[in-house]
Formats: structure tokens, C-alpha cells, sequence
């Protein structure tokens, strides 16, 4: 085995794959890059503070990308069968962890949430981890779904529930609602009837009510969301420190580095309000160039979605899709005001090595696809008699 080949730069298949999974590679890698340098401008005065090494939390980033970018280059090279044959270990797996971190002493706490478990010096996130296999295995079901026995499919939507509570318990509803978002659009891209599709949209609604009603919190950033210069210097500061750095880059920007948000004024500026500051280095030039390449990636999983040979590839192009570009969206969304604010990071831009996996892992699936689905069937051509032959060249 060539071990080089786990490299993407090194990985000689490219040149034999098509259109579409070329296009979605080299944009994904694109994606990454820009991210990274992004990250190294927006961390850089935080990393210099806390860790004394103004490069501590891109160096970091880089190791993630590396091992990320491995991954991804196994995963790109393997039948999605294979893939899909073990994907629902991987969720279970995760599931376990994600419970794992409620537990007092296990679970790592972070702004009043408890998200993470510490494997050593590496921090595991497993809601984040779990996208990708939530989406294989909700592709799974839902393509085989007027196949299956009613026991397995309540045992799997168990699951799922399961995810979108355990989750939601830690607590982290914007994860739980793109989660429970995903699986709700692979089922209505797999064809469930209306009935399943608009209880559990009603379902996911109450839930969600019900979470604001109960978390205090939640029902500041709601109110704080509506007016957040009627608190600038309380529950709505985060929100006007983000929309003061969105508005001062204006058309081009202030210039890569030269950011003042950054410099404190902003909290969480590497992760969660990454997006503000890189409108603020490169303006609404910048950010309008972000939307176009969230649109093409789009184009791109809607194209290898319909070129799918099957119905359950068919599905994960589609979850890939709104995995990435609406959590990019909801991102974005935040930032900008738009969206109430929540704690969901730029994919590939903010800084998280869970992040950076889930996000790579996810790109990888959706090019496995495009693989699939653009290899030719070979066809063997009849052999015909000499005769025939001639009579051809003769009319």
C-alpha cells in the first residue's frame, strides 16, 4: 500500500475521477485554506494573551487539518457500501459519548455547557463528530424505509431522538435543531408521506419552545436577539460588538489582520463570531464571495445528488448539503443579526479540531458520492460476424 496516496496532494486517482468530484475536492481544500488563514488573523491577539504564543490555537488547527485531511482522503477512496455497513456503530458510539458528557466529572464544561470529554490533552466534542454518521444512517433508513419492519424503524427514529435529546440536554439547541433539521430533509427528500414529515416538524417546534421556556438563558439571547441595544453592555453585547465588526468592514474591508474587534471587544471571535470578523478584514466584497462558493458547493451536491445510482446516495449528498451549508448559514445568520445567537461554528473556518473532522469527514462523503456516481457502467459490446461488419461498411 502507498501511503503517500492518504495524502491528497500525493493521491494520483484524482485525474481519474469526474467532473463533479474533482470541482467539489479542490473547492473543499479551497474552503479549508481561506479558513485557516481567516483563523490565524481572528485568534491570533486571544492566543497571544492566554497562551503566551500569538500562533498557539492555528498551530493546533493545523495538526486537526492534517490528521482531518487524512481522513478524508481514506474515506474519498473507499466504497460508500463499506462506509454505510459500519456507519451505525459510529453513531452509537457517539451517541454513548454525548451522554457521557452529562455525566458530573466526565463531561467537560464550557460556558455553562457541558459539550466536551477529555481523551487526554484532546478534547472530544461528539455532538459535532456524530453529524456525518447521522446523516449516513439517516440515509440508510429513510432509502430503505417501504422496506424495513415497522420495529426497525421505530428503533432507529428511537435513536435519533435520542441524539436530538441527549444534545439538547448538554444543552446545545442550535446543534439539536441542525441536527433534527437534517434528518427531517433527508426524509422528505426519501419521499415519507406528509403526515410523519409535518407531526414531526410540529414535534420539533414544541420541543424547541419548550427548551426556551424552561433555560433561562435561551430566553435572553431570544430577547436580546429583538433589541440588543436596549442591553448593549449586557445580554445583547455579543450581538452589537458582531454587528459593529460586520458594518465597519463596509464594502472591501479593513484589511487582513487589521480587524479591532478582535482586540477584545468581541468575545468568542474564533469560533462562534468568526464570520463578523472576517467581514470586518474583508468587508461585504468578502462576505458576498463566501455566500457564492456556499452556493456553488450547493450546486455541486444537488448535481451529484441527482447523478446518484441509488437512493440512499442519493440521500447523503443531500444531508452533506444541509449540514454544511446550513450550519455555514445559521453562522452567518447569527452574526449578522438575522438569527437568534446561538453557539454554532463556521465550517472550517472557526477554530475546533471536532469541527474541522465532522466537517472534512462530511466533504469526503459527498465526493465519495460524486465518485459512485459518475464512474460508466461498461457495457460489452456483441461480437458480430464478419459479414455484418462488411455489409455496414458497404451501406
Amino acid at each position: 500500500m502507498n501511503l503517500l496516496r492518504l495524502i491528497p496532494i500525493f493521491d494520483n486517482s484524482v485525474s481519474n475521477w469526474g467532473l463533479e468530484a474533482r470541482l467539489l475536492r479542490w473547492l473543499t481544500l479551497m474552503w479549508m485554506f481561506i479558513g485557516l488563514i481567516i483563523l490565524f488573523s481572528a485568534s491570533y491577539p486571544v492566543a497571544d494573551v492566554r497562551q503566551g504564543d500569538g500562533l498557539y490555537y492555528f498551530k493546533r488547527q493545523i495538526l486537526w487539518a492534517i490528521a482531518s485531511l487524512i481522513i478524508f482522503n481514506i474515506i474519498v477512496n473507499l466504497p460508500l457500501r463499506k462506509i454505510l455497513g459500519v456507519s451505525h456503530w459510529f453513531l452509537i458510539f457517539f451517541l454513548m459519548l454525548i451522554f457521557m458528557t452529562l455525566i458530573p466529572g466526565l463531561g467537560k464544561k464550557a460556558f455553562d455547557a457541558a459539550r466536551w470529554i477529555a481523551i487526554g490533552p484532546i478534547p472530544i466534542q461528539p455532538s459535532e463528530l456524530i453529524k456525518p454518521f447521522l446523516v449516513l444512517q439517516s440515509a440508510t433508513l429513510f432509502g430503505q424505509w417501504d422496506k424495513l419492519r415497522w420495529g426497525i424503524r421505530l428503533s432507529w427514529l428511537g435513536v435519533f431522538g435520542l441524539v436530538l435529546l441527549g444534545i439538547l440536554a448538554q444543552p446545545n439547541l442550535s446543534t439539536t435543531a441542525l441536527c433534527g433539521m437534517t434528518i427531517w430533509f433527508i426524509a422528505l427528500a426519501a419521499g415519507l408521506p406528509s403526515k410523519y414529515l409535518g407531526g414531526t416538524a410540529i414535534g420539533g417546534v414544541m420541543l424547541a419552545l419548550l427548551s426556551i421556556s424552561i433555560k433561562e438563558y435561551q430566553r435572553k439571547r431570544i430577547m436580546s436577539f429583538m433589541n440588543p441595544w436596549a442591553d448593549a453592555q449586557g445580554d445583547g453585547y455579543q450581538l452589537v460588538q458582531s454587528l459593529l465588526a460586520v458594518g465597519s468592514g463596509q464594502t472591501w474591508g479593513s484589511g487582513f489582520g487589521l480587524s479591532q474587534q478582535k482586540l477584545f471587544y468581541l468575545p468568542i471571535q474564533d469560533t462562534d463570531f468568526i464570520f463578523a470578523i472576517f467581514s470586518e478584514e474583508f468587508g461585504f466584497i468578502g462576505g458576498i464571495s463566501l455566500l457564492i462558493m456556499l452556493a456553488i458547493f450547493t450546486t455541486l451536491g444537488l448535481i451529484i445528488a441527482l447523478k446518484a445510482k441509488n437512493l440512499t446516495s442519493k440521500l447523503v449528498a443531500i444531508g452533506v448539503v444541509v449540514v454544511m451549508v446550513g450550519q455555514s448559514l445559521l453562522h452567518i445568520g447569527v452574526t449578522t443579526g438575522a438569527l437568534p445567537t446561538t453557539g454554532l461554528p463556521l465550517p472550517m473556518f472557526s477554530y475546533g479540531g471536532n469541527s474541522m473532522v465532522a466537517s472534512l469527514v462530511s466533504s469526503a462523503l459527498l465526493i465519495r458520492v460524486a465518485r459512485e456516481g459518475s464512474e460508466a457502467e461498461v457495457v460489452p459490446l456483441r461480437k458480430t460476424q464478419p459479414e455484418n461488419r462488411t455489409r455496414r461498411r458497404i451501406f
